[in-house]
């Protein structure tokens, strides 16, 4: 991007950032909770590997908000952007159980195990169902709360959830749609 001539939007680069995903993320909070400061926002999974929990972690430190990290010891959160955000001020823990943050929690943010990267198979049979959200884990949660996921899931939602007003993984994917549609204007210059 520092050498192209033409505008460029970042539509996510293997395992580093997912910036647009990270603008629709944040309109989604927005539009489901009607503000960002103030709320307190829980990862879950993937979070060495999940690009977009890197973008939006990135993005949240801009707002008042308090950000727990919840993951298998190997899928932590890289420790560079655990800093980066510490450095900005922004309060944040790390957890290996939900149950730990899930009362408190106004965002909760889930990632799938991504099978693709790990190099031994048996290491990602040890870690793929870590967390499994289901309506009896999420009985311990606010009412007043949504669950976020970049999508595709694998197991990580049981589909028995998905009738839950909490659930705002579909309307998330659609609020995405509108969100890029905008970008793109912005870009051509009929924003």
């Amino acid at each position: 991007a520092r050498y192209a001539s033409k505008p460029l939007i970042n539509a996510g680069d293997g395992i580093g950032e997912h910036p647009t995903q990270a603008l629709l993320d944040l309109y989604t909070i927005q539009a489901e909770l009607g503000r960002v400061d103030g709320l307190t926002v829980t990862m879950l999974g993937d979070l060495k590997y999940g690009r977009t929990v890197h973008s939006l972690a990135r993005l949240l430190s801009r707002f008042n908000v308090r950000i727990h990290y919840v993951s298998p010891e190997i899928l932590r959160m890289p420790a560079e952007i655990i800093q980066e955000l510490k450095e900005k001020g922004v309060a944040q823990s790390e957890h290996t159980q939900l149950e730990e943050v899930l009362g408190e929690t106004d965002v909760l943010y889930v990632t799938r195990v991504q099978k693709e990267r790990f190099s031994d198979p048996a290491e990602y049979e040890t870690v793929k169902d870590s967390y499994v959200i289901t309506p009896e884990v999420m009985r311990a949660a606010k009412e007043e709360m949504i669950v976020m996921h970049p999508l595709p899931r694998v197991g990580e939602i049981s589909m028995d959830f998905d009738d839950d007003p909490r659930a705002a993984y579909f309307r998330q994917m659609e609020y995405g749609l509108y969100v890029r549609m905008a970008l793109l204007a912005m870009v051509l210059g009929k924003a």
